[in-house]
């Protein structure tokens, strides 16, 4: 492994809190095969999907979510249109589909994800952009590559740490992958994401970090009761606003939220939720 490839301290033995409130395994069986159902539909529909409206995209990808037993409450600004880079903190698997319910988008993925049963098939079909990350030398005509696809008009989805964390800690925006924004002259949308148990507290219970497992990572989110996913779009950086890729990802990088924000859908006040039981707001 190259001695450049960014890595988190995050472990399961060292991050992971101890379980909380949990489903009964009967019911958490039943979460796992809904989201195997739900990703081997979009595996079959996969060659249809430029065919499909952006909205039936989002709403399957809130459904993968909710399949898994996770509630998902969707705040800030309206995402941008056409060739937009976005980008945002990565803490957990579900981190994708949370992004594509925002707004769908080309993935920049780890080359290693093609192997991932089910979800490697599905990201290759979907149009996934992967990423050799233990060769430097590949790092231009990736950035080559994902500028083109702004180019084109295209959103491309990027998480700029190059690694997964807690959500306790987190890591700083690598800047490669904003060179393409700026190369291509399109802004920049940045999304908070976030894990919160029941009560509100911080969770790690998504947490997908150092050498867990895929499985042991579906079985904890699928047993977890009450767990919410918060998606927070942030303020559009525009096109031209940053003149060098180092402020433009210090610029993009997530802070800790201060209060509350408007939601899409909702009036100001509000949080929206998707799940099998709505939160009090």
């Amino acid at each position: 492994m190259s001695a450049w490839l960014p890595t988190a301290p995050c472990t399961p033995a060292a991050c992971l809190e101890p379980a909380g409130p949990t489903v009964a395994a009967p019911r958490a069986v039943l979460r796992l095969a809904a989201l195997a159902a739900l990703l081997l539909a979009g595996i079959a529909l996969s060659p249809l999907g430029g065919r499909f409206p952006a909205c039936w995209v989002r709403s399957w990808c809130r459904a993968v979510v909710r399949a898994a037993g996770v509630r998902i409450r969707l705040t800030g600004s309206a995402p941008a249109e056409g060739g937009v880079l976005l980008v945002a903190n990565h803490i957990s698997w579900l981190d994708i589909p949370l992004l594509a319910a925002v707004r769908p988008a080309r993935m920049l993925a780890k080359s290693e994800i093609r192997r991932w049963p089910v979800a490697g098939r599905l990201a290759a079909r979907g149009g996934a952009l992967f990423i050799e990350r233990d060769r430097l030398r590949a790092l231009p005509e990736t950035v080559a590559r994902i500028g083109a696809a702004l180019r084109a008009g295209a959103a491309v989805a990027v998480f700029p740490e190059g690694s997964t964390w807690c959500g306790g800690a987190r890591g700083h925006f690598r800047r490669a992958v904003f060179q393409a924004a700026l190369d291509a002259r399109v802004p920049v949308q940045p999304v908070r994401l976030s894990y919160r148990d029941a009560g509100g507290g911080a969770a790690t219970a998504a947490a997908f970090v150092g050498e867990d497992t895929l499985f042991a990572s579906l079985w904890r989110v699928a047993s977890a009761r009450g767990l919410v996913a918060e998606v927070e779009v942030r303020p559009l950086i525009p096109a031209g606003r940053h003149h060098d890729r180092r402020a433009l990802a210090r610029a993009a990088e997530p802070r800790p939220a201060t209060g509350p924000r408007p939601s899409l859908l909702q009036p100001p006040a509000q949080h929206l939720t998707f799940g099998p039981r709505p939160l009090s707001t």
